[in-house]
């Protein structure tokens, strides 16, 4: 995908043009549970999207409070760790599934689809960076914690930043994937991917 233009990366796109989301105006957003198509994949894709969401914002405001006072290292770290290895593990499990199993099949459907699928891949890719770096300052930041306040919050800075900059990539890629999957789903049917 070396050819498409700078405004489809991920990091600078605002969405998907109507070219490659080509069903997005035929099914748009707030019809989507209505349709007779709707059913428990479409549902539980959304519910996936939902909760990484949550999880991320979770990760930011535990952050945030420790970063203002509210939490101490111990709590900070007891809140933090269970709960930033869970947001890993779900996401990561989510893009393996979907690269393995779930684009392949909406790349069959309809070979409008390669292109949307390909930037999707290619947004994994970039998000897994993200997550790598983001795990990296989150790794520096425990490590820091019981080195004192300064240490910890010079280290609560760098994961703040790597973290924010991971969740604004994934909400993009999240939405714009939602603009690709459920219109499809709903399109050519749940059992056509199922």
């Amino acid at each position: 995908m070396g050819d498409e233009s700078n405004e489809w990366l991920l990091e600078s796109r605002q969405g998907l043009p109507a070219t490659i989301a080509y069903l997005r105006e035929a099914y748009p957003a707030p019809q989507w549970r209505d349709h007779h198509n709707f059913g428990e994949l479409a549902a539980f894709w959304l519910q996936v999207h939902a909760s990484l969401r949550q999880q991320g914002d979770q990760l930011q405001q535990i952050t945030q409070s420790f970063r203002e006072g509210g939490l101490d290292a111990n709590a900070f770290q007891q809140a933090f760790v269970p709960r930033f290895n869970h947001f890993l593990q779900h996401l990561e499990g989510h893009h393996q599934i979907e690269d393995a199993v779930y684009f392949p099949k909406f790349r069959q459907l309809d070979p409008r689809m390669q292109q949307g699928f390909d930037l999707l891949e290619n947004d994994h890719e970039l998000i897994h960076s993200a997550l790598v770096t983001s795990l990296d300052a989150a790794r520096q930041l425990v490590v820091a914690l019981p080195r004192g306040a300064r240490a910890a919050q010079t280290a609560n800075d760098g994961y703040a930043d790597a973290t924010d900059r991971l969740i604004q990539l994934l909400a993009r890629h999240l939405a714009d994937e939602e603009d690709l999957v459920i219109p499809a789903m709903l399109e050519h049917g749940e059992r056509s991917v199922g």
